[in-house]
């Protein structure tokens, strides 16, 4: 009957355009979901940890946040992806073809829901023997990129010491074990499509002996299963698996991802060590600076303190010098002033108050830092000055520039304070990088001034031109300065010598010269009164 023939091939060529129309719809909806899901996951990440505390860096690492923010979310999102075209539509043709069938032949249909079990039992096997190595393969990547960060930001001291091969080796080790590790989990998610291919062929056979036993018994006639129901069963037993496969798919690929998503999952959930209390203080009246019975150690787990009793009292507009050998936990204790860590014992105020209890973005907008390590970002000079204070006018970066020492060599380059700095600050010198930094953190107008060994790399005249104009231009500004070297130190009002995190003497230079014998060495060593070469 060519009329019957005819119509159902027109219903199934419509079929087939509408199946085109909305699998194609489907595939650009979800690649845009997935895109936008991505997006508000990294942007989402990216803000909370913005929030973190350097408590909370420390925990994760540089490396490993980046690895979450991009490989980690990628894996996300293609799970997404495939999970919103697939996870409805699988099942959906699932449960339609297996009704479908069931009215052709219960008997046969029966065979259906016996795979069904046995396909999702084994996918549960695989994905509980495959996880535990995808996680340990993306622990492997943060380890990666800490290889990769490493070797970038000390390039120059890679070359000098012609460090290349050994670099490329430890390259080389890391991403061997990253191959090795996918390569185990892939192997045994690779086990899912021959089992799915096992299931499918074993389901063919038995409806093929049920089938045609049925059909032979019947007679090929009603009410038993006809030769033309046999062929629709095949057709549904594809739809079926073919369904099944894509599921498995989605399962295969929530596996990989598992381990991505705990992850991400976690810098999420992530609250920062330091948040402002319920009615945060949102004025700062001086820069007076308190130290009361403090004791600090990064770790609750560490036995011993960094920071141990802690007491000074420290006048607003007074410079305090800061001396100690390395490891005294000099930039430990100025940390603690804008709140970078909080005490574990004792307390810290700031213009009579508890850090703790002021609004962080008040403290912290109050006090201006200018870390041992000097960051400068890609950019012009205009705009890495006004980090410090983004409605600067030309004539206060030059002011501040003036004062840091930092205006003539500025105005030495061709294109003055619009002159482009790369990443890192790598086209200026070290000096020059402190003095910017220095310029940034003074356009704050800060009550506070903390220069953790910010005048390292400088001359000794030049380092004693910034002390001076710091002296005469912000009197009403406390200023701690962390140093190697007594002459930076011995004008200030109050210099601190610090020993094994403890306060080992306190006083003016002159007092010190008196009373404390580690000072005193120092002051000998360096001004070469005592068998060493004066830096002078």
């Amino acid at each position: 009957d060519m009329s019957v023939i005819l119509s159902r091939a027109a219903l199934l060529l419509v079929a087939g355009i509408i199946a085109l129309i909305t699998g194609a719809a489907s595939g650009k909806t979800a690649a845009y979901g997935a895109a936008g899901f991505a997006k508000n996951l990294r942007q989402d990440m990216f803000y909370n940890i913005q929030t973190f505390s350097f408590a909370n860096i420390d925990k994760y690492s540089a490396a490993s946040l980046v690895t979450r923010l991009t490989t980690d979310v990628n894996n996300v999102q293609m799970t997404f992806q495939m999970t919103t075209r697939m996870a409805m539509r699988s099942p959906f043709m699932i449960i339609c073809s297996w009704i479908m069938a069931y009215r052709i032949s219960k008997r046969v249909a029966i065979i259906f829901l016996a795979v069904i079990p046995i396909l999702f039992g084994a996918l549960y096997i695989i994905m509980r023997l495959a996880h535990p190595t995808f996680e340990r393969v993306f622990h492997m990547y943060d380890h990666l990129n800490r290889v990769v960060e490493e070797n970038l930001r000390g390039i120059r001291v890679v070359k000098s010491f012609v460090r290349e091969k050994s670099e490329i080796e430890k390259f080389d080790k890391v991403n061997d074990e990253i191959y090795r590790g996918f390569t185990k989990g892939e192997r045994t998610v690779a086990f899912n499509s021959p089992f799915m291919q096992l299931c499918m062929y074993s389901s063919v056979i038995l409806i093929s002996w049920f089938g045609a036993t049925s059909i032979l018994e019947s007679g090929n006639a009603a009410p038993g299963l006809t030769t033309g129901g046999l062929t629709s069963l095949f057709t549904y037993l594809t739809q079926i698996l073919t369904s099944l496969m894509m599921f498995s798919f989605v399962f295969v690929m929530y596996t990989i991802s598992k381990a991505s998503m705990v992850r991400v999952t976690e810098i999420l959930d992530e609250k920062s060590t330091i948040v402002n209390p319920e009615e945060p203080v949102t004025t700062v009246k001086d820069g007076s600076v308190t130290f009361e019975g403090v004791k600090f150690k990064y770790s609750q787990k560490s036995e011993k303190f960094c920071l141990d009793d802690i007491n000074i009292s420290v006048p607003s507009g007074s410079t305090v010098g800061i001396l100690g050998a390395t490891g005294s936990s000099k930039s430990s204790l100025v940390q603690l002033i804008p709140r970078l860590y909080d005490v574990t014992e004792g307390s810290v105020k700031v213009g009579g108050v508890d850090v703790r209890d002021y609004d962080l973005d008040t403290l912290r907008g109050e006090v201006a830092m200018v870390l041992q390590k000097n960051v400068l970002f890609s950019g012009t000079i205009k705009e890495n000055l006004r980090w410090g204070n983004p409605d600067a006018t030309d004539e206060e970066m030059e002011q501040a520039c003036r004062l840091a020492c930092a205006h003539d060599f500025i105005s030495a380059f061709p294109d003055g304070y619009d002159t482009y700095i790369e990443q890192g600050g790598t086209n200026v010198s070290g000096g020059q990088r402190q003095r910017l930094c220095i310029a940034r953190a003074l356009l704050k107008k800060p009550k506070v001034l903390i220069l953790d060994d910010s005048t390292s790399a400088v001359d000794t005249k030049t380092d004693a031109s910034i002390r001076q104009a710091f002296k005469e231009c912000i009197p009403d500004t406390t200023k701690f300065i962390i140093a190697q070297r007594v002459a930076s130190v011995m004008d200030s009002d109050m210099i601190i010598v610090m020993e094994d995190g403890r306060i080992s003497a306190a006083g003016s230079h002159e007092q010190l010269l008196e009373s404390s014998p580690l000072y005193r060495d120092i002051y000998e060593f360096q001004f070469g009164l005592k068998g060493g070469a004066s830096n002078e």
